[in-house]
């Protein structure tokens, strides 16, 4: 008998043995059977954890049978599973059942990033319905529209006027919006394309620290993922003053079938706005998505887009005519402005768990880009006789792919990460013009016309060791380009080429001081590419500016319904070579640096009433120019955004937000300052059963404001000589609008 007890005893050992350390495999699926990506799993009794893929799976360490599993999603009630048995085969499925957002359920070190859940805080409590509200909700980050609602928005972040996206990276789902070598500006980012409503997430991040991100990403990225799917189909109808109607139609195809989804929306807009010469604005959106997952849950993602628009725009007007009283704010001196554009997309995606502790993710893209814009910026100085109108139009197809491999495991104690990327894009823009041009219909001389060819290959490797609270990221990038250019205005064939490459190296650490706060260093270097015009005109010769850059900050949340955010940084550039499209001119910039202070807050008072507010402090000067004649035009010193949101009260939804931007300088010495502004929009929500209203006001205070201002030498027809002062787009007065949602 005592020798089969002391045998029990001895098998009982060793099967705790085996036992120890073995993995659990599962997947985190909501009501609606759709794996959710980002839910937290915590053993409670080994505390070991891990974060759920894109297709919801996640794999545990170190775990025993009787053991607890806690598992996390904001959004979504806290669900906790005891492990019953292990088995290698077995994959647990466990359901998280969606609930109201509550900031007192966030824990900063289950986030795996916990400034991008800022931002899905935001989309949750505040959502959006124009792209230009998706761009808004990357915090600090200011836009402003200048020609007529179509045009792409020019983007304001950490004291960069970037234009229209030379310094910040734009992707949705894996694509890229900035077009290189664009005929209007360098990295030019239309968003248009992109439906609000189908948005479930932004990731973003400041500064040059991102392997996985390179061109453009020198103030920063954003990244917008489009939803699986549906929740229910839904048709929305607007209406507002100076002739604005939008309608959004979203429906699921397959009604929600084991392992599929796929959906479509339409949306169209048009609109006048409160120009005297009407704007005749108007587009349609397109878009649908088809997501399939395999038993092994891989995933398999189609979409497809189309979008085209035209509006009529009267520019930038000089302020001398409106203190005259020549014209009215919303007047015009050459109102024959405006433009066309239209994109089309298609994007496929495959996400592979090639094993246990190996994911793969790739994905093939493709874009047609139609471009055509007129602007007449500086009147008759040019042309006392016809005027300076110009014209830029382009052709342009995009061909690309991106594929990311990502290996976890542990180093002995050290939890261990590896991402290595590659990436290929390859853009062909064909009669790439530049032409000034006489009431949009004559052409009296093309200034520039061309073919460009541009091609762009990156490689990364992206570590991170995770050493208890502390976590150290090495990572390293490389680039190289080949820029091609066939000038047309040449008497002969002239196909004018240069190659480059970069290196940009990364350095981040991070420590969870507390479950609850979290300090960060980053450092690194990254660049934005020049025009193909420039490269070849330079001759390849400073055409890849670095810029370095680094952050020290911190995430806190001090009690359980505030949460803050800030951060100490700096960003040296060296020279560029910026290529002026409105003039087909090259024009050096020098060296410049610029620091500053980035802050944050999101504060829930009760369980529906939300506050936020963002804040950055920047100082921005050229580092070559004497003192006093070294500002930056239009570098911002101080942004400020935020406000109240309303989430569910008895049906009710809406809110109160502010932006705000102080005076800056316009030009290098500061004789000229734009001016800021202070604008107040509100919206109100009611839901009854199936229907929603809602009413939106845009300006509440009907405040004066200048959307954009710049510091422009103009010569009118009757002047003798020309005049360098602001030019400026008038910003929206008091504007309301009422809409209708039905869902299904």
């Amino acid at each position: 008998m005592k020798v089969l007890k002391f045998i029990a005893i001895c098998l009982s050992l060793f099967m705790a043995q085996v036992t120890l350390g073995q993995q659990v495999k599962g997947v985190v699926k909501n009501e609606a059977n759709q794996p959710l990506e980002g839910a937290y799993v915590y053993n409670l009794n080994t505390k070991t954890h891990a974060h759920t893929s894109e297709s919801g799976l996640f794999i545990i360490e170190n775990s025993n049978v009787g053991d607890s599993l806690k598992i996390g999603l904001l959004g979504y009630k806290t669900n906790i599973v005891a492990i019953a048995a292990l088995n290698e085969t077995e994959v647990l499925t466990i359901v998280l059942e969606e609930k109201l957002f509550q900031l007192d359920e966030m824990v900063l070190q289950e986030q795996q990033n916990p400034i991008s859940t800022i931002a899905r805080l935001d989309l949750n409590t505040n959502p959006v319905n124009s792209s230009q509200d998706v761009l808004r909700k990357v915090p600090g980050l200011i836009i402003g529209q200048h020609a007529g609602g179509g045009k792409a928005e020019q983007i304001f972040l950490r004291g960069f006027d970037i234009d229209h996206g030379t310094d910040i990276s734009i992707n949705v789902d894996g694509m890229p919006v900035n077009m290189v070598s664009h005929a209007h500006g360098q990295g030019y980012s239309d968003l248009h394309f992109l439906i609000p409503e189908t948005v479930s997430k932004i990731d973003f991040g400041k500064g040059t620290y991102y392997a996985n991100h390179g061109d453009f990403t020198t103030a920063g990225y954003v990244d917008f993922s489009t939803k699986d799917y549906l929740e229910d189909s839904q048709v929305t109808f607007s209406v507002g003053q100076f002739n604005t109607i939008r309608t959004l139609g979203m429906i699921d195809l397959l009604e929600k079938e084991k392992n599929k989804n796929a959906y479509m929306a339409v949306e169209y807009l048009q609109g006048d706005g409160p120009f005297e010469s009407p704007q005749n604005f108007n587009r349609l959106n397109l878009f649908g998505k088809y997501v399939v997952f395999s038993p092994n849950n891989d995933k398999l993602t189609l979409t497809a887009s189309h979008f085209t628009s035209r509006w009529d725009a009267s520019g930038q007007i000089p302020q001398r005519e409106v203190d005259n009283g020549n014209i009215s704010r919303f007047g015009a001196i050459d109102d024959t402005e405006g433009g066309t554009t239209q994109r089309t997309n298609l994007n496929v995606e495959y996400n592979k768990n090639v094993s246990d502790n190996t994911t793969f993710k790739t994905n093939a893209f493709y874009s047609h880009y139609g471009f055509e814009l007129y602007s007449n910026f500086t009147f008759f100085l040019e042309d006392p006789e016809n005027g300076d109108q110009i014209k830029q139009k382009e052709n342009r197809d995009i061909f690309g792919i991106n594929s990311a491999l990502n290996y976890n495991t542990f180093l002995g104690d050290t939890e261990f990460s590896l991402t290595s990327g590659l990436s290929l894009r390859h853009d062909v823009a064909a009669d790439t013009e530049l032409s000034h041009t006489l009431n949009r219909t004559t052409t009296l001389e093309q200034i520039q016309l061309g073919d460009i060819n541009q091609t762009n290959i990156g490689a990364y490797v992206n570590t991170k060791f995770e050493m208890g609270r502390f976590a150290i990221a090495p990572a390293l990038r490389f680039d190289y380009f080949t820029f091609m250019y066939n000038d047309k205005l040449q008497p002969t064939y002239s196909n004018a080429t240069e190659h480059k490459s970069t290196v940009s190296p990364k350095l981040n650490f991070f420590y969870n001081a507390t479950d609850n706060l979290q300090w960060y260093l980053k450092s690194g270097i990254g660049f934005h590419s020049n025009d193909t015009r420039v490269v070849v005109s330079n001759q390849g010769r400073d055409i890849l500016p670095k810029a370095y850059g680094a952050d020290f900050g911190t995430v806190w949340k001090p009690t359980s319904n505030l949460v803050f955010n800030g951060a100490l940084w700096y960003l040296f550039l060296e020279q560029e070579f910026v290529y002026v499209g409105d003039a087909g001119i090259v024009e050096p910039s020098g060296k410049t640096e610029r620091y500053g202070l980035d802050l944050g807050l999101r504060y829930q008072l009760t369980d529906w009433l939300f506050f936020d507010t963002d804040a950055t402090l920047t100082h921005a000067r050229s580092t070559e120019d004497p003192e006093g004649e070294n500002y930056i035009p239009l570098a911002p010193n101080f942004t400020m955004a935020g406000g109240l949101a309303v989430n569910n009260l008895d049906g009710f939804s809406g809110g109160i937000r502010y932006r705000f931007i102080d005076d800056r300088p316009a030009n290098e010495d500061n004789s000229i300052v734009a001016e800021g502004y202070l604008v107040t929009d509100i919206n109100a929500n009611y839901q009854w059963n199936n229907v929603t209203f809602g009413v939106a006001i845009e300006n509440l205070f009907d405040v004066a404001w200048n959307e954009t201002q710049f510091a422009t030498e103009s010569r009118l027809q009757n002047e003798p000589a020309s005049v360098e002062e602001i030019h400026f787009t008038p910003g929206t007065p008091f504007f309301i609008k009422g809409l209708v949602t039905y869902r299904f």
